[in-house]
């Protein structure tokens, strides 16, 4: 092909580069999940591997926690002292106790109240529903909490912890529901009201049920916080109550766990067992739950 008598160079695709651009762009495609999964094997492989590696030595070798294996695992033998001399089982039915009731309430009251946020509509309920989700950003006030549990007689108690964890996650639970329930088509509800159902009769045997996969999710990550809280137990329960991580910074520095590492490591691994095998039979329902509940 010519234009005003000056040929014009033609292009064309050879088989053979078409299969070598093929090939690397498969390489590519390839090459980039495996690194990225080999990198957070290797970000959550490397702390995993510390703390079983430093649970299973003795003292002398967990003096200084390493990445090097023991020369004689004895990882049993520590969770065995860590049952006997640990005092471990009251603080794990401490940390239950508070735990189980305080995912109760929380989720009780943050359905339902994430239920009436997402069939109301105008700028009132706009504003609450704000007012309601602003705890996830807004630390609550450490002082503030301690002194009015103090004048309404609750500092102290299981009552007094468990009601502030109830505050301190309601945002939670009602961020994750609220998403959801504005999925569940209306006409349910309103048949059930034709058929003479009460509201309360609409939440539990409509609602309820369907809120499943986000219930699963708001359980695990509220349970994930309590479990865990060291902070606000110190303050609000410190010495009245035993939970398994306050019991765990209590004795840390003195008696059976100064300096032991080896044993500190060991009371990790099996306080963190529970949460563990929790989140292992219903992972499934998590990872639905977030994303029907936050993306929708």
């Amino acid at each position: 092909m010519t234009v005003t008598g000056v040929p014009l160079p033609t292009t064309k695709n050879s088989p053979g580069r078409s299969a070598q651009r093929g090939n690397t762009s498969k390489r590519r495609r390839l090459l980039q999940p495996a690194l990225a999964i080999a990198l957070v094997a290797l970000l959550l492989g490397i702390p995993f591997w510390l703390v079983i590696a430093t649970a299973g030595k003795n003292q002398a070798e967990a003096l200084n926690p390493n990445l090097a294996p023991p020369s004689q695992w004895q990882l049993l033998e520590n969770f065995a002292t860590v049952f006997q001399q640990g005092r471990m089982i009251p603080a794990f039915f401490g940390s239950l106790l508070i735990m189980v009731a305080s995912v109760a309430a929380v989720l009780a009251l943050g359905s339902m109240a994430a239920w009436i946020l997402a069939r109301r509509r105008g700028k009132g309920i706009a504003i609450v529903y704000a007012l309601a989700i602003s705890g996830i950003v807004l630390p609550p006030a450490v002082v503030t909490i301690v002194m009015l549990l103090r004048q309404l007689g609750l500092a102290g108690t299981a009552a007094g912890i468990i009601g502030v964890y109830v505050g301190m996650y309601m945002s939670t639970v009602i961020f994750f529901v609220t998403g959801f329930v504005r999925t569940i088509p209306a006409e349910l509800e309103e048949a059930a009201r034709v058929d003479g159902a009460k509201p309360i009769h609409i939440f539990v045997r409509i609602i309820l049920p369907l809120l499943g996969p986000t219930i699963a999710t708001a359980t695990i990550l509220i349970c994930l916080y309590v479990w865990n809280d060291v902070f606000y137990a110190l303050f609000v329960i410190g010495g009245r109550l035993d939970t398994l991580p306050l019991n765990l910074y209590q004795v840390a520095s003195s008696g059976l766990y100064l300096q032991n590492w080896h044993l500190i490591f060991a009371y990790i691994i099996l306080m963190s067992l529970p949460l563990l095998l929790t989140f292992v039979f219903m992972q499934r329902k998590i990872i639905s739950g977030i994303t029907s509940g936050a993306v929708k």
